[in-house]
């Protein structure tokens, strides 16, 4: 088990490329404030949770290329969102990383839209690879994918998604332990370790709280990292790329609503819109680094 509180660093960025990241996500978290208001309804603190880690997986960690990539691209890594009701950061990610134009993402939850409530692939929206939605499923099909890439002999990584409240779901250890006998060290899950779900604290719910433990136990490599600190998210990436037999599950500690005060730590954001006024003192918050859609 490796904690980056503990591990040594490695330094594989600078200054530069971290505030860059920020600037980003300070964008992204905007457009999933402003995608969730106009549709009222969706998931906006889980999202906002988890912008800075798929900010630094899109733009700096994963070899993937909107240019040329496709559901079935061998040469591409892929990433798999099992935890669906983060559609918005997902879709943020992939419109600001050049997937489709930015101005779409005012369509959320709209009729006729490629930007469903949960990812799709029925509409062909770019970058979506798998649809989801029905937790617990979606580190199956990842697993899958490592394996046909690892018999394709093809050195791309899967990555993976997950929610803590999602880790309910008795076919999230299925697949841990198919990974593990099918030695796909080329999986690299991750986890929203934020401590909440859409009832409540999860160790109110099923006391599902040592991750760290339970993965172990499972078999596989696993990493904790900071999911708000650049160097700590950039760093446990790293690590992931250089372990190997193992299948890697990388524990990142985030706060549910992060950015947003009024939203932060709580479990009430989970899935509810945020009025006008909200919206305007959230985006008071969040400097707009890219420009609005």
């Amino acid at each position: 088990m490796y904690d980056l509180k503990t591990t040594e660093r490695h330094n594989i960025s600078n200054m530069a490329t971290i505030e860059e990241l920020k600037r980003i996500s300070s964008q992204v978290r905007r457009d999933i404030v402003r995608m969730v208001t106009t549709a009222k309804s969706g998931h906006p603190g889980g999202s906002l949770g988890i912008t800075d880690v798929l900010t630094t997986l899109y733009f700096s960690e994963m070899k993937q290329d909107p240019k040329t990539w496709t559901r079935q691209a061998k040469d591409q890594d892929v990433f798999i969102l099992s935890a669906g009701h983060l559609a918005p950061v997902y879709y943020s990610v992939l419109a600001r990383a050049g997937y489709f134009p930015v101005s779409e993402l005012g369509t959320l939850r709209k009729f006729g839209s490629r930007l469903q409530g949960h990812p799709s692939v029925s509409d062909g929206l770019p970058g979506v690879t798998k649809p989801s939605g029905s937790l617990g499923q979606g580190l199956s099909v990842a697993a899958g994918i490592a394996l046909g890439k690892k018999m394709d002999g093809t050195d791309r990584r899967v990555y993976c998604l997950c929610g803590d409240g999602e880790s309910e779901e008795g076919q999230i250890w299925e697949a841990g332990m198919w990974a593990v006998h099918h030695k796909v060290d080329n999986l690299v899950a991750f986890t929203d370790w934020n401590g909440q779900q859409i009832d409540g604290p999860t160790r109110t719910i099923t006391g599902l709280e040592e991750l760290n433990e339970k993965w172990a136990a499972f078999g596989w490599d696993v990493i904790v990292a900071d999911g708000h600190d650049y160097q700590s998210i950039l760093d446990a990436f790293k690590l992931a790329r250089n372990l190997n037999g193992k299948p890697k599950m990388i524990l990142f500690k985030t706060e549910m609503g992060h950015g947003v005060d009024f939203m932060a730590g709580t479990h009430e954001w989970h899935g509810k819109a945020p009025s006008a006024e909200q919206c305007e003192a959230a985006l008071k918050q969040l400097p707009e680094t890219l420009g609005d859609y």
